[in-house]
């Protein structure tokens, strides 16, 4: 990708589309779709030739003043048999269209009730074939509705949230200094400032993580050496891990050079760094590797900390989650998630409670 062309998704696949699934869909199953669909078209169309030909042929038989002749004399045309398909094809058209408008009424009358912002309504009616498929993508649908409308509430909540603490430590601050209970002196004023600074970089990770996910993010690629950024990224880093008692290292194999957005996978590295000396005891460790994989190459940050329980790691991804010790607002992981996906990257999470955590993400090499 050239540097200023906004990112597009692993594959083209918009953020909405479930992970696990092949994007685009496959053109052969909606080609299969599309010629059983014409073919039942075509069979009901045929039971209403026959219908109206069987019919047409039995009115002719009452029509005054014409004779029709069977084998035995006098007599309809078709005489029992006509009869017989006409039951028949009336029956078949009556049950392919029960079967037919009675879910399609009940999918029009949940998509009033969508429309009308009601995405927790389902389609119970059973249907079969193309109808039966129409049902199930409905429900789908609205499952992926309700699901985002509840993670945007959930969003919400998570932003006042971490949003009023700080603003709740200035005000204090502020009004404290006003009414002369607090001296207005620089340590004050650098309380304040610290809560600002804090406030903006909750504001610029949820503006980087919205961007992202929306496919929006402008990456600069440019050749780049995965020495150079794990080096770089642990020398910032060292300080603060000597202060914690925590043993910082890194491990890096030979590699061709990379086309990445240096600045993004740096940052990349940095919350994974971040979070990991934050569980990582004293006399811990945190250990940064990086080898090649075929045609990818692997980083991986592990740490010596309590690790997380099984049921906690499928959602340490999610916007906003923390564990119960954890002091960061929870949205680290989240962007390392976006970034490393804006790159074409997958990245995953291997913990047991009391064995650490690895953080683990792969890049296309070259």
């Amino acid at each position: 990708m050239r540097p200023g062309r906004e990112h597009r998704h692993r594959g083209g696949r918009p953020p909405w589309w479930p992970e696990g699934e092949a994007w685009p869909p496959q053109a052969g199953d909606w080609r299969g779709i599309r010629r059983g669909f014409l073919r039942r078209v075509g069979c009901l169309l045929a039971f209403v030739f026959l219908l109206l030909f069987t019919t047409g042929a039995i009115a002719a038989w009452f029509v005054p003043g014409r004779e029709h002749r069977g084998p035995d004399g006098p007599g309809p045309p078709f005489g029992f048999l006509g009869v017989l398909l006409l039951i028949l094809a009336v029956v078949a058209i009556g049950r392919a269209v029960r079967r037919t408008a009675g879910p399609i009424g009940d999918v029009m009358a949940a998509a009033d009730r969508v429309a009308a912002g009601d995405y927790a309504v389902r389609v119970e009616t059973p249907g079969s074939g193309e109808v039966g498929r129409l049902v199930a993508s409905f429900n789908e649908m609205t499952a992926r509705l309700q699901a985002n409308e509840q993670q945007r509430r959930n969003l919400l909540a998570d932003v006042a949230h971490e949003l009023r603490t700080p603003l709740a430590v200035i005000r204090g601050n502020v009004e404290g200094m006003l009414d002369g209970v607090y001296p207005r002196d620089d340590a004050r004023l650098g309380s304040v400032l610290e809560e600002t600074a804090m406030m903006a970089r909750l504001l610029e990770d949820l503006r980087t993580l919205a961007v992202a996910e929306a496919g929006a993010l402008r990456l600069h690629r440019e050749p780049t050496d995965a020495a150079d950024l794990v080096s770089d990224a642990v020398a910032a880093f060292a300080p603060r891990a000597a202060e914690a008692g925590v043993e910082l290292s890194e491990t890096v194999a030979p590699l061709g050079e990379l086309d990445v957005d240096p600045v993004r996978i740096r940052q990349v590295l940095e919350n994974l760094l971040a979070n990991a000396l934050r569980h990582t005891p004293r006399g811990g460790s945190v250990r940064v590797e990086v080898a090649r994989e075929g045609s990818r190459v692997a980083f991986s940050v592990s740490d010596t900390g309590s690790g997380i329980a099984a049921d906690a790691l499928p959602h340490v991804f999610d916007r906003f989650w923390k564990s119960a010790d954890s002091g960061g607002s929870g949205l680290g992981l989240a962007i390392a998630k976006s970034l490393v996906e804006a790159h074409g990257g997958e990245i995953h999470a291997l913990s047991r409670p009391g064995s650490g955590t690895t953080i683990r993400f792969t890049l296309p090499l070259g």
